[in-house]
């Protein structure tokens, strides 16, 4: 049960799709006993394999497997686990530093990818950024310098939209379960308009949809009182749900119009996962502010807000920064990530993955009437599945799809505020027969829930 073989740029794994057990093996199951027995078990567990190696387009489990990674870690490892410039430099810098605290003692690295991202975020305008470790501090971070800036409290974000796990940005959150229940009371002056949902939104455009928003704004917050609006150009976890044309615009304008922040949320979205660098420059839309995490960093834990410099320059020294903001590895890691998508072409790299798959996706929704939905951009699509003949939401088949895909060698993820949403996020070095491998699997998987 193989794919043709093939070796990509970034690994010299054999890129095949190989089961020599069960999913999950032997040695998986072991480990994951020994997981129940030491983790909390508010960690969950999507699929237990347990992985020892991963580069290109699989993932080698503790069982010899090979798998195809069609969710590169949430977005994450988008030039490749393992790639050649992450991992040189990574080496380099542990072998020098590991950290000393930028706040206190610095480093250059630090300072050259605040460079590197005040280069390639969309603007010619001066900015300034700071680094952080994850997406929902870069969130979090984001609201203190609207707050510091404007002077102002509320923070508007919009449904279905997802922002993190931390008390602050839990309330930004759209999604009850499993983000959000029991943790309760979240943070206040967090106000939820209207989103664009184009195959939800019952025939109404871009525009309109942001003009019920704008309204909600005014009439129930004030627009005075709104120190920023944070929206995903595609929202990730909410369901890959792409706007229609003009809605983030409309939102990017009335907030200019305001004195409101504009915040870009580009954390799944972000390094050229969509076919641009970011998603925002698909309708020449300027943040004011942009969070990115995820592919910065080719697997390293780095996080980082870019904006405006007279806004990031309005908090006070100390405001801003983390023991383990910006660290050196971290930093290291994201310069070789840069490095390989500028001199590997990325972006063109992302427009071949979608028009690779999206043929094959369409000609399975003129078979398969579940599918009622295509959309996304780049190497970041996704399909929503309803019930045949309604807009029903089918989360049950989702999850019956996730786990033929799981069991037959193929790292699928699901999403969606009704859990109906398959998303594929195929790390940008995936070989081509892989993905066309892992797109049959999946039709085989429709074929099946479907006879």
């Amino acid at each position: 049960m193989t794919a043709t073989a093939d070796r990509t740029d970034a690994t010299d794994l054999p890129q095949v799709r190989r089961l020599v057990t069960e999913i999950p093996g032997p040695r998986s199951r072991a480990l994951q006993m020994r997981k129940l027995e030491a983790v909390s078990a508010g960690v969950g567990v999507m699929l237990p394999i347990y992985v020892v190696r991963a580069g290109g387009g699989v993932l080698i489990d503790a069982d010899g497997n090979s798998l195809i990674d069609m969710g590169s870690g949430i977005a994450v490892t988008t030039v490749g686990n393992a790639n050649p410039e992450v991992v040189a430099g990574v080496q380099q810098q542990v072998a020098d530093l590991t950290h000393t605290c930028f706040m206190v003692t610095p480093y250059s690295g630090y300072v050259e990818v605040c460079e590197a991202l005040n280069r390639l975020t969309p603007g010619d305008h001066e900015k300034r950024s700071a680094l952080f470790n994850s997406g929902a501090e870069a969130v979090e971070n984001a609201v203190k310098i609207a707050r510091a800036y404007t002077k102002r409290q509320a923070v508007v974000v919009v449904e279905h939209g997802y922002h993190g796990r931390t008390n602050l940005t839990m309330a930004l959150t759209a999604k009850n379960m499993p983000y959000k229940q029991s943790f309760g009371p979240f943070a206040p002056e967090v106000y939820r308009v209207p989103t664009s949902y184009p195959f939800r939104d019952r025939g109404l455009k871009g525009p309109e949809m942001a003009q019920i928003a704008i309204t909600r704004i005014e009439k129930e917050i004030g627009a005075t009182n709104v120190a920023a609006i944070i929206i995903e150009p595609i929202q990730g976890e909410g369901g890959f749900i792409v706007p229609g044309d003009g809605y983030f615009k409309a939102m990017a304008d009335f907030a200019q119009a305001n004195g409101i922040v504009f915040v870009a949320d580009e954390i799944q979205s972000g390094f050229c996962r969509t076919g641009d660098w970011f998603a925002s420059e698909y309708e020449d839309v300027v943040p004011d502010l942009i969070t990115t995490a995820k592919g910065i960093a080719g697997g390293m834990p780095l996080a980082a807000v870019t904006g405006r410099a007279e806004i990031m320059d309005s908090v006070h020294a100390g405001g801003l920064g983390g023991t383990y903001g910006g660290n050196p590895v971290a930093c290291a890691a994201a310069l070789g990530s840069i490095r390989w998508m500028e001199e590997n072409d990325a972006n063109a790299r992302a427009k071949q993955i979608e028009a690779l798959m999206m043929p094959r996706l369409k000609a399975m929704a003129e078979r398969y009437p579940a599918i009622g939905d295509i959309r996304g951009r780049g190497a970041m699509i996704a399909i929503e599945l309803v019930k045949p003949g309604t807009m029903d939401p089918d989360a049950d088949l989702a999850a019956a799809l996730n786990k033929h895909c799981h069991a037959n060698g193929v790292v699928t993820l699901t999403t969606g505020t009704y859990g109906n949403v398959f998303r594929f996020l195929p790390p940008l070095t995936m070989p081509v027969p892989l993905l066309e491998e892992a797109l049959g699997v999946l039709d085989q998987a429709f074929e099946d829930a479907t006879r």
